[in-house]
């Protein structure tokens, strides 16, 4: 008898020390190990360049830039905006996200030709490698924004730009409107 309270207090003690440290170690791997994410050997997002609507940023063979960045938003903060997306790296890239100050988004809406460079798949808006599309161009890619605030008193307008390969970007876009 006394045997069987023996065992029933180490299967209650090892379900109370599997209970509370199991879930520790877990959380102390996947914190450390990251995760399993793609963007494992990508650099934290650049801070944007010293000229408003111009960044650069490579990571796991995308190599992409934004030139002429430009938001274009009536007195609400509704517009669009308009930019030159190139890809000089060895993959091909998407951007499936641009995020603006108080958790606005653009919508994203991709350009004719399906599978040209401006295309929008399930990943985004296609940037293939040693490719480009200007967003806001005739038959190209567009970014609608939707009342966006936090326009600075220098007329630039920061932006985080996701992309799938190349991670995030910051970006100061020149504000006209």
């Amino acid at each position: 008898m006394a045997r069987k309270a023996k065992t029933a207090r180490k299967s209650s003690l090892a379900t109370a020390v599997t209970g509370a440290v199991l879930p520790a170690v877990l959380a102390a791997c996947l914190t450390g190990c990251g995760g399993g994410s793609s963007h494992d050997d990508a650099s934290p997002a650049p801070a944007p360049s010293g000229t408003p609507g111009r960044v650069e940023a490579s990571a796991n063979g995308s190599v992409v830039s934004v030139t002429d960045a430009v938001a274009h938003l009536d007195a609400s903060g509704d517009g669009t905006l308009t930019m030159t997306v190139k890809n000089s790296g060895t993959v091909a890239d998407h951007l499936d996200m641009v995020g603006a100050p108080g958790g606005a988004r653009g919508t994203l809406t991709g350009g004719r030709d399906p599978k040209a460079d401006g295309a929008m798949n399930t990943a985004g808006i296609l940037v293939q490698a040693d490719g480009g599309t200007t967003f806001g161009a005739k038959d190209g890619p567009t970014v609608a924004l939707h009342h966006v605030t936090g326009v600075s008193g220098r007329h630039t307008l920061p932006l985080i730009l996701q992309f799938g390969v190349a991670g995030l970007v910051r970006l100061q876009a020149r504000v006209t409107g």
